[in-house]
C-alpha cells in the first residue's frame, strides 16, 4: 500500500468514523495519521480506538500512527438567571467572582488566574470572538469592561485572552489524567493545546518520557511571539488555525501559517496544518473551490501534514472527504510549478555530519536520478533529516522499531517499513534493495542511495552515503 503523495493527511476519528471498517476504509481513502481528540473522548472509547486502528495496522501490513490531541484549558463564564442576555455596545459588563447566576450587568467567571492577570485595555473574546469586551479596571476579584463588539452573551461560553499572559501552564488536571491514559496505550504522538510558553512543554515532556512525541498546538499570539523556542523543545508543530483566528485578525492567519510552516522546515520539525481545511465537506459531497485551494496552498509550502476534524470525525461524507483531500494533494505534487516552490524554500543545512549526509543524499539522488533514497533509522533522526531536505525522490525509512514507523507515518514523503536490524554493512545494503523492489520504489537495474549510522544501532549517527543496484549483486 504505496502512496502516491509526499504530504500526509492526519484524520480526526469520531462518530462517524470510529467502527474498525470504517477506520479501514479511511485508510484505503488516503489516512496517514489517526487523530483521537480528547476533549471529547473518555479513556475507555480512547483504548477501543486505538485497539481498532491496531487491527487495521495489522490487517493492511503498515505502520499507522496514532495522535491523541489534549483539551487544554478550557475558560468558560459561569451560568445566567435567564440563559442568555442581550448587551449593547458601549455598556459596562463585570467579570466576576461572584458564583451567583448572571444578569445583564456581570456574570460569575470561575478563573481566578484570569481574575488576578487582566489588565486595563486588555481585550476579552467571548463566544470564538463573537462578543469582544475591552478591560477598564481590574481589582483581582473582578474585571470591569466595556462591550466593544457583539450584542450577546449566554451560559458557560468560551472566554479568549489575547493580551494576556495567563499564569498557567497547557496542562490541566484532565489533560494530566488523558496523558497518563494515552501514554499507557502507546499512541505515538500527544499533541498540546493553548501553548503559550517554551515551559508549557517542559511539563509533557517529563511525563513523556520518550514514550510518545510532543506536538505544540500553535494557536495564541503568546506561542507566535516565542515560536524559535517553543519549535526547539517540540518534536512538531501543528498551525491549529480555528483558535488563532480567534485570537488574532483572521486576516494575520495565513501569513502566521506561512511562517510557522517555514520555521518548522528550517528547524526540520514536522509541522502540521490543521482547521476548517474542506470544513463544507461536513454537509457536502464536494468541497468549495475556496476550500480546494486553501489545501493546496499547505501542500505548495510542502506541510508534512494536512489535517481533517469534523469533516472525518462527525459529517455526512468521511470517506469522501479522506479521498478529496488525497486527490488535491497528489494532484498539486505533479503540478509543474510544485518542484520549484518546494525547492525555492529549502533550507541550509546545520553544520552536523548527518545534515551534511543527509543533503548529499539528495543532491546525488536528484542529480543520478536514482530511484529512491533509503534510510536506515532506529530512533527516527534519519529519516527527519532525509525528509528535511524534500527531496524529488521517495524516502523508505526502514527501522527494526515499530513505534519508529509509526511515528515517521506523519512525515513528509516518507515511506516506513519495519524491518530486522542488518547485521552488517552488506546485509544492510542487500536488504534495502530488496525491500526497494518489494515495496515498487525500483526495479532490477534501478540504482537507490542508503544512509545510515556506522557503526549500527547507534542513534542519531547518521554518517554513511552507499549507491547501490536493485536486484543485483554488484554493490
Amino acid at each position: 500500500m504505496r502512496r502516491n503523495r509526499k504530504v500526509k493527511i492526519l484524520a480526526t476519528i469520531g462518530p462517524a468514523s470510529s467502527s474498525e471498517e470504517m477506520l479501514r476504509k479511511l485508510f484505503e481513502a488516503g489516512a496517514d495519521v489517526f487523530r483521537i481528540n480528547m476533549s471529547h473522548t473518555d479513556h475507555e472509547l480512547m483504548r477501543t480506538l486505538v485497539g481498532r486502528i491496531r487491527a487495521v495496522e495489522a490487517a493492511v501490513g503498515r505502520p499507522i500512527g496514532i495522535l491523541a490531541d489534549l483539551q487544554g484549558p478550557k475558560l468558560r463564564v459561569g451560568k445566567f438567571a435567564n440563559v442568555k442576555e442581550a448587551l449593547t455596545p458601549g455598556q459596562t459588563f463585570t467579570l466576576d467572582n461572584n458564583p451567583e447566576p448572571g444578569n445583564s450587568s456581570r456574570v460569575f467567571l470561575p478563573h481566578a488566574e484570569i481574575l488576578s492577570s487582566v489588565e486595563a485595555g486588555h481585550r476579552l473574546l467571548i463566544d470564538d470572538g463573537k462578543l469582544e469586551l475591552k478591560a477598564v479596571k481590574s481589582d483581582g476579584k473582578s474585571i470591569t469592561c466595556t462591550v466593544v463588539a457583539g450584542s450577546a452573551i449566554s451560559d458557560k461560553k468560551g472566554v479568549s485572552l489575547p493580551d494576556t499572559d495567563l499564569p498557567v501552564g497547557a496542562l490541566t488536571e484532565k489533560d494530566r489524567a488523558d496523558l497518563d491514559a494515552v501514554l499507557a496505550t502507546g499512541v505515538d504522538w500527544v499533541a498540546l493545546s493553548f501553548v503559550q510558553r517554551p515551559e508549557d512543554l517542559a511539563e509533557a515532556r517529563k511525563i513523556a518520557r520518550g514514550r510518545a512525541l510532543i506536538m505544540a498546538k500553535i494557536e495564541k499570539p503568546q506561542a507566535v511571539a516565542r515560536l524559535p523556542e517553543i519549535i526547539e523543545l517540540s518534536d512538531a508543530l501543528m498551525v491549529a488555525r480555528g483558535d488563532l483566528g480567534v485570537e488574532m485578525p483572521i486576516e494575520a492567519v495565513p501569513g502566521i501559517q506561512k511562517q510557522i510552516t517555514r520555521a518548522a522546515r528550517r528547524a526540520g520539525k514536522p509541522v502540521v496544518i490543521a482547521t476548517q481545511m474542506l470544513e463544507s465537506m461536513i454537509t457536502a459531497p464536494v468541497p468549495t473551490r475556496a476550500e480546494v485551494s486553501d489545501v493546496s496552498i499547505a501542500v505548495f509550502e510542502g506541510a508534512d501534514a494536512i489535517m481533517l476534524s469534523a469533516e472525518s470525525a462527525a459529517g455526512a461524507y468521511p470517506v469522501e472527504a479522506v479521498g478529496m483531500m488525497n486527490r488535491i494533494a497528489t494532484k498539486v505534487e505533479t503540478d509543474p510549478t510544485y518542484a520549484g516552490i518546494i525547492n525555492a524554500q529549502r533550507s541550509e543545512p546545520e553544520a552536523t555530519g548527518a545534515d551534511a549526509i543527509s543533503l548529499a543524499a539528495r543532491d546525488i539522488a536528484e542529480t543520478l536520478k536514482l530511484a529512491a533514497i533509503i534510510s536506515y533509522t532506529a530512533s527516527g533522526t534519519t529519516g527527519l533529516r532525509a525528509a528535511r531536505e524534500r527531496p524529488q525522490v521517495p524516502i523508505v525509512a526502514l527501522s527494526p522499531i515499530l513505534n519508529t514507523a509509526r511515528r515517521l507515518s506523519l512525515l513528509w514523503g516518507t515511506h516506513c517499513v519495519v524491518s530486522p536490524d542488518a547485521t552488517d554493512l552488506d546485509d544492510m545494503v542487500d536488504r534495502a534493495c530488496r525491500i526497494a523492489l518489494e515495496e515498487g520504489f525500483g526495479k532490477p537495474g534501478d540504482r537507490v542511495i542508503i544512509t545510515a549510522g556506522v557503526p549500527l544501532r547507534t542513534p542519531g549517527s547518521t554518517n554513511m552515503l552507499r549507491i547501490a543496484y536493485v536486484g543485483s549483486d554488484t554493490h
